[in-house]
């Protein structure tokens, strides 16, 4: 049986009613740009999350831009990142004109490691953007104690984590501002892109609704330069629907992860550390919660120690039909386009790239069955024993 590793027809179609409808509520307005649809998708999302204020934005990406706009982040400026995860992160500081300084990462949890952060800290050090990876939150508590001590501000990325918490709050009220991707394949997926950004404070949520309307305020004055940012009403009528169903979305994801995590440790070779029982080297290694935290799983990525052999997993899973990826198989700090940067910012970071050659994300979305699970366990357990 084949299993995608994303299926939205298998989330979307079963709407397609609530979806029509919202479509022909706003068709039947006339008012495409900004407007009733946008302030209440805006509203629904603060709730959900627990912020004081969200602002849409045009994607994802453009909302890490307005953020960095909206601090005032620009050359002569760095800012500390870590060095695996997507490239809008850094992508996004560079775009202002500032530099970005590649962190490494944690071996379990994937996110910013704070030691390697302080060794990188320099005078010009203006902000650090945790990225809440793969729908776990990074160690906010520790990461704001260091930004508080350095007099950083913190912007979390959580492209992939609407819904995730850190000791009770939601990610995205945890830093000056929160970064939202409504990307087809995130966890609140839309039908195109789209994003969001967060934040308690009132006038910087203004400022990023300026922002993100070429710096407009009142119409036709411009005291700002800002970009057209603005995410689409018909967008966000669309998403309002989807955003009622996320709790379900979340819950799914949970249970598949929670079996695959039941379920793929008890074959052998399979475990939670690189070492496994009696020291031996685990030949799977799977993902990991943090008590204090409510992953959200956008993504479920297993590290396969060893030369070649997670490109040896993947070909054997493709072969069976079963949908995988690599996420992501080239650190930050490596890509041709940041070789220009000072040698401070693209230090080693050992733990980045070791994941490059050893991650594996395999399907975990919430209309995944029972018998698809089966499918990509035992497809697993074959490669290991076969």
């Amino acid at each position: 049986m084949p299993v995608p590793l994303l299926d939205v027809n298998a989330q979307n179609h079963p709407l397609e009613e609530e979806l029509t409808a919202a479509f022909s509520r706003v068709l039947r307005t006339g008012r495409f740009i900004l407007g009733d649809e946008v302030e209440a998708f805006e509203a629904e999302c603060a709730a959900v999350i627990g912020a004081g204020h969200a602002v849409s934005m045009s994607s994802g990406t453009d909302a890490l831009l307005a953020a960095f706009m909206a601090l005032g982040i620009g050359p002569g400026d760095e800012v500390l990142c870590p060095a695996f995860t997507f490239f809008a992160t850094a992508g996004c500081i560079a775009r202002t004109g500032a530099i970005p300084v590649f962190c490494d990462v944690c071996p379990v949890s994937f996110n910013l490691d704070l030691e390697s952060a302080a060794a990188r800290l320099t005078p010009r050090t203006k902000a650090i953007v945790p990225v809440h990876l793969f729908g776990q939150a990074a160690d906010m508590a520790g990461l704001g104690a260091f930004a508080a001590a350095h007099g950083l501000r913190v912007i979390e990325d959580v492209a992939q984590a609407i819904g995730a918490t850190y000791q009770g709050r939601g990610c995205g009220t945890l830093g000056a501002m929160g970064c939202f991707s409504f990307f087809p394949s995130k966890n609140l997926g839309g039908f195109g892109d789209g994003g969001l950004v967060t934040t308690q404070d009132g006038e910087v949520a203004e400022q990023l609704r300026r922002i993100r309307n070429h710096g407009m305020h009142p119409r036709y004055y411009h005291a700002t330069v800002g970009a057209n940012f603005r995410m689409d009403a018909l967008q966000c009528a669309l998403l309002r629907v989807k955003l009622r169903h996320l709790g379900a979305y979340t819950a799914g994801r949970v249970a598949n992860a929670t079996d695959y995590i039941a379920r793929l440790s008890r074959l052998p070779g399979v475990g939670q550390a690189l070492a496994g029982d009696g020291g031996e080297a685990a030949r799977i290694v799977l993902p990991q919660a943090a008590a204090d935290r409510g992953h959200v799983w956008n993504q479920f990525t297993l590290r396969v120690p060893g030369p070649g052999r997670r490109d040896a997993l993947k070909s054997h899973l493709t072969a069976r039909g079963i949908g995988c990826e690599i996420y992501y198989p080239v650190a930050l700090h490596q890509q041709a386009c940041f070789k220009q940067l000072p040698a401070h910012a693209i230090q080693a970071c050992p733990v980045s790239e070791s994941l490059t050659g050893e991650v594996l994300s395999i399907p975990v979305y919430p209309e995944l069955s029972a018998a698809q699970c089966d499918e990509v366990i035992a497809a697993i357990a074959d490669w290991l024993h076969p």
